[in-house]
């Protein structure tokens, strides 16, 4: 259930760390929710590895506070290396 849960956070973080990140990042609705959620998924195993936020980060506390935080700075660690690699190509 906790990666339903990352999922489901990702599409909202995927669209919140794009708003934040600055500059012109392209792509549309659709690669804005699939960054978002390897985002999320990223920052969720990144968190539980850490061990930040507790091991419930992971799990079933993906809506608190740490896993919000996680995911967002998922997404925006993976729209980062999403720029690196689209520019490098055009």
């Amino acid at each position: 259930m906790g990666i339903i849960a990352w999922i489901i956070l990702g599409l909202i973080a995927g669209a919140i760390a794009k708003a934040i990140y600055p500059g012109n990042q392209g792509g549309g609705i659709l690669a804005t929710m699939a960054l978002g959620i390897v985002g999320a998924l990223l920052g969720g195993w990144l968190g539980s590895a850490l061990g930040i936020g507790g091991a419930s980060a992971a799990s079933a506390g993906a809506l608190s506070i740490p896993g919000i935080i996680f995911a967002v700075l998922g997404a925006m660690l993976v729209i980062f290396i999403w720029g690196l690699v689209t520019r490098r190509a055009a």
